[in-house]
């Protein structure tokens, strides 16, 4: 069995690019950069940064193009596709895509809520629906098993 899933969370690097196919279906195509934060070996912060490309199609290309913009955070659930193609030059070019299949819209910073009229219905998640997670202060149980109840 195989499998091609992929799921980012980023912000936009540009503007979505609105396109129609010859047979009338919308094609988007937008960058989104993800980041990296790790402390090194030598106690440094370290980072690193990683930019994709985007392809999205149908209905949701155009509600794309519609509400989103550089900068926009946003979380992506598709498959990775790398098309390959002779240029003007008669080199062989390479381009690696993830094709989106579903996409949410990240939460809207302060700014944006007032220069973007966007209807709640096509807000997909909130700074209410982000995970917190916290470490549990409980007593455990008498019941729990402790490191020294393991054998080994």
């Amino acid at each position: 069995m195989n499998l091609n899933k992929v799921f980012l969370i980023g912000n936009l690097t540009r503007d979505v690019t609105l396109k129609t196919t010859p047979s009338g279906q919308s094609v988007a195509e937008f960058g989104v950069a993800t980041n990296r934060v790790w402390t090194g070996a030598n106690g440094q912060k370290q980072q690193e940064v990683e930019f994709h490309n985007i392809v999205v199609w149908g209905k949701m290309a155009e509600l794309c193009n519609q509400y989103l913009a550089k900068g926009r955070m946003v979380f992506i659930e598709g498959r990775i596709r790398t098309r390959s193609w002779q240029d003007a030059s008669n080199q062989k070019r390479y381009r690696t895509e993830i094709i989106a299949e579903n996409i949410q819209f990240g939460p809207k910073s302060m700014k944006e809520e007032t220069k973007l009229d966007i209807p709640p219905e096509t807000e997909s998640f909130s700074h209410e629906d982000l995970p917190v997670l916290e470490e549990e202060t409980e007593e455990k149980d008498s019941d729990d098993v402790s490191s020294e109840d393991i054998p080994f």
